[in-house]
């Protein structure tokens, strides 16, 4: 790190469980934030903020003046704009020092082979089941760990599967692809402004923690928000061996 990093960064430096080592391991980490609406605008500036070198931006869509009551990212005056676009330049006024590459495109199974092996670390942000299966089996499938969360109406979820822990379960251990799950949306639903801030943060938590190597990370546990009750629980999860993504038919 040159003289300027280690300013920047002096208050990570100070703690034993990061140091020099652990802040040269961000800057030096490539992370892949799918999803840049509510959870994407919270955990994408951490990460940024706290040194990591390089982060991709994946998402299809544009800015709506309905996004800016949590999306924080953005503002009135990019509605119109890509969100990659918008985040990309939130995040290089944040840190002008790090690398911000975007994908103005849907996470399909194509770009995510494309990708994957050159990712330290995925964040899922996304808003559907069926995008958090696509994003799951690419991680199992390339060895990459994920950071899954969810916000809707009051209640927040965030999960870590690393599939190179061979007792981490993964997103499909707790949610079957074989099950059908009615889609619903913060459109038709609502959801708590600042709860997409207290869940994305606590993804980029969980990926400095992973990529860094501190702590105990969420693997094998579901972190539960009740925002509504100010109340949060922990449920345990096991690895499903019958797994139709991760379990031992699919990986021989």
């Amino acid at each position: 790190m040159n003289d300027e990093q280690l300013l920047r960064y002096s208050r990570h430096l100070l703690l034993e469980d990061i140091d020099v080592e652990g802040q040269e391991t961000l800057l030096n980490s490539h992370v892949l934030v799918i999803g840049a609406g509510g959870l994407g605008s919270s955990a994408a500036p951490y990460l940024a903020a706290s040194g990591v070198g390089y982060i991709t931006l994946v998402d299809h869509d544009d800015v709506e003046l309905t996004n800016l009551q949590r999306q924080i990212m953005h503002t009135q005056a990019q509605i119109g704009s890509s969100k990659v676009s918008s985040g990309k330049q939130f995040l290089q006024r944040l840190n002008p020092s790090i690398k911000i590459e975007t994908i103005k495109a849907k996470a399909t199974a194509v770009l995510l082979d494309e990708m994957l092996p050159g990712i330290d670390i995925v964040l899922d942000c996304t808003d559907n089941f069926s995008t958090r299966h696509l994003i799951n089996a690419s991680c199992v499938k390339h060895q990459v760990p994920l950071v899954s969360g969810t916000a809707l109406r009051f209640d927040g979820q965030v999960s870590v599967f690393d599939p190179r822990n061979t007792e981490s379960p993964c997103y499909a251990c707790i949610f079957s692809p074989n099950e059908e799950f009615e889609e619903v949306s913060c459109s038709t639903m609502g959801v708590f402004s600042p709860l997409v801030g207290i869940i994305g943060s606590i993804q980029a938590a969980q990926a400095l923690q992973v990529l860094i190597g501190f702590g105990d990370p969420l693997v094998g546990r579901m972190l539960l928000w009740n925002a509504r009750k100010t109340q949060v629980e922990q449920i345990h999860i096991s690895r499903n061996p019958d797994c139709l993504v991760c379990g031992k038919a699919n990986q021989a």
